[in-house]
């Protein structure tokens, strides 16, 4: 609670405001601050304090100095915003209806109530301006338009960097630097199992048409990332990133048709594609 008055001369006032809006203007052109379809309703508040300021000035125009208790403003304040007609004066808006002994009052709207009507009203003007006929506001589909192209983009930068790759979005990779990476991995981590040409030892032959698993991309990825742990192939998502694991399915499916020193014998059923389009 404050008990001392305190004193704020014109001028510092007036030069506190314009200091305020030189902030509130730093602020709302900052595009790192807000994301942009905030900017409207900050134009907004700051045209309401404009007139706030403007009605400000104006009173306190030629004064040198202005004593402000907070206690007082605000008590008056209070009564102002909601000024009503005092009980012991409510014959004066006694209207004549009478509905079985219950009198009807002429009261007046509270003043806070009417204020917030006229800047409705003031807003729609605003709105209608803004998002109608100057074009500089985003309707709904626009703002919907812009957050699904924002999110295709963000899409494609996590699969491109391999955060965003599984089994269902995984393509096969024919860059030679990638399938070198591949071969790098596959050399460290299969051999023991399929051999340093892929003919199979332990695991299945991976240079021939059939597969255990299922062949394609997203199968062998598959394989890869989850293991077949009755079949003694640890699960790899633990040690390779997704990325890793689509360089290694890529450079499997890169031995198809090689001829390998001993190949073992085919293993499971010939894999066929569910349709031409389907990246083999």
């Amino acid at each position: 609670m404050i008990s001392k008055r305190k004193q704020i001369p014109g001028s510092k006032l007036l030069l506190l405001i314009i200091t305020f809006f030189s902030t509130a203007d730093l602020f709302a052109e900052s595009e790192s601050m807000l994301p942009p379809y905030y900017y409207n309703l900050i134009a907004f508040l700051l045209i309401l304090l404009i007139v706030i300021s403007f009605i400000a000035i104006l009173y306190f125009e030629g004064r040198e100095e202005i004593q402000i208790d907070f206690r007082k403003l605000f008590a008056k304040f209070w009564t102002v915003i909601n000024r009503s007609t005092p009980v012991e004066n409510e014959d004066e808006i006694l209207l004549d209806h009478d509905y079985d002994g219950i009198r009807e009052l002429d009261s007046r709207i509270p003043p806070w109530f009417t204020w917030l009507f006229y800047i409705t009203i003031i807003f729609a003007v605003y709105y209608m301006l803004s998002y109608h006929v100057f074009g500089t506001g985003k309707l709904m589909y626009e703002e919907y338009n812009d957050e699904m192209q924002a999110a295709a983009l963000q899409r494609e930068t996590l699969i491109k960097s391999g955060t965003f790759i599984n089994e269902n979005t995984v393509t096969k990779l024919t860059d030679p630097k990638a399938l070198e990476m591949g071969k790098e991995l596959f050399s460290t981590n299969c051999v023991a199992c399929h051999g340093t040409d892929g003919g199979g030892i332990v695991g299945p032959n991976l240079t021939d048409k059939y597969w255990l698993h299922g062949g394609g991309i997203k199968n062998v990825f598959t394989t890869i990332k989850y293991g077949v742990p009755n079949k003694g192939m640890i699960s790899w998502q633990t040690q390779l990133n997704p990325n890793q694991i689509q360089q290694v399915a890529s450079y499997v499916l890169s031995l198809q048709g090689t001829t390998p020193v001993a190949p073992k014998a085919p293993q499971g059923d010939v894999w066929i594609p569910p349709d031409s389009t389907t990246t083999k």
